[in-house]
């Protein structure tokens, strides 16, 4: 079949021959909008523990969690040799930048570890610790690095960005504003830094030509690849209250809607931006319906595609 959009997963085995698994780490982090610097509660669709696997836990040592999630994968994906620890929970850089080399360090001294995945903020960076993260995928700063699928380590940064929109990102209680996302993801790419992007559908308040209009802002930024996840509403957030109280604020869709909307994004987004995710699972125990049944991913990922070849059309075909 065709390859009719730019999957992550391609990207990394076309540079390295090879899958990378990323394994998801709880390092032990928070959220300057849970710990009262900007504000309590956090984003008000976020429970974390309804986004990572039983494994990763902050009471575990990080090594213990590297060992778990690779017995964990190794069910699904046995072909999987290299891995990369994906700090996940929470900011991931939201601390002194010596505790962060210390975490990183923990995680990259695991052999079966080719690099590391930061998940964070645009506002918990700064450009000492981007300069630290730039000597490390250097090679500058681990002595005795040997790797069979690089020589240096990967280092990717992720930031959940969420929406363009700063009406959104206020009422959604970010604590930023559009602006220190875009100054963030500049600063990453400006060091070689491979940089992502997570953005939520379905915000309340934003319609489908919003979320359409936002792919040209996505385009202008230097990044190497997206995450899209559907709105979920987690059980005891604000965001389900919300929701029950304004349904008609919010854009819905079935699955077969929503993989035709994914397709019209696609068609908007340049062909080299790689599209790591299109959609988000959480445990049925955390929502108080699965909407879309106990489909998983991978199937969503090959409805996409069947889709993609029943509508003859592809990435930036619009473009």
């Amino acid at each position: 079949m065709l390859e009719r959009y730019s999957s992550f997963v391609s990207f990394w085995r076309n540079l390295y021959g090879e899958r990378l698994q990323k394994l998801v780490i709880d390092a032990g982090f928070t959220c300057p909008n849970r710990d009262g610097t900007l504000g309590r509660g956090g984003c008000t669709y976020c429970d974390n523990a309804a986004f990572h696997p039983g494994y990763s836990t902050a009471g575990k040592s990080i090594a213990q969690q590297i060992d778990e999630g690779i017995g964990f994968h190794k069910v699904r994906y046995r072909a999987a040799k290299n891995y990369l620890a994906y700090f996940q929970a929470f900011s991931s850089t939201y601390a002194p930048l010596g505790r962060l080399k210390d975490l990183y360090s923990q995680a990259l001294s695991h052999p079966s570890v080719a690099g590391i995945v930061i998940g964070t903020r645009p506002d918990c960076v700064d450009e000492e610790k981007l300069d630290w993260l730039r000597d490390l995928k250097d090679g500058k700063v681990l002595k005795g690095w040997r790797r069979d699928v690089t020589d240096k380590p990967i280092v990717v940064v992720e930031y959940g960005i969420e929406s363009c929109y700063d009406q959104t990102l206020l009422r959604i209680n970010r604590g930023h504003d559009f602006a220190c996302a875009e100054r963030a993801v500049r600063l990453t790419a400006e060091r070689g830094l491979d940089v992502g992007a997570h953005f939520i559908l379905g915000l309340p308040g934003e319609t489908r030509g919003m979320l359409l209009d936002q792919c040209a802002v996505i385009n202008r930024l230097p990044l190497r690849s997206v995450k899209f996840h559907q709105l979920q509403f987690v059980k005891g957030t604000v965001m389900e209250a919300e929701h029950d109280a304004h349904p008609e604020e919010f854009l819905s869709w079935e699955l077969s809607q929503y993989i035709d909307f994914v397709i019209d994004l696609l068609e908007r987004l340049r062909p080299d931006l790689y599209i790591e995710r299109v959609a988000g699972e959480v445990p049925p125990r955390f929502v108080r319906e699965t909407r879309w049944g106990l489909v998983r991913n991978f199937e969503i990922l090959h409805m996409l595609e069947a889709r993609l070849e029943e509508r003859d059309t592809w990435q930036g075909r619009l473009l």
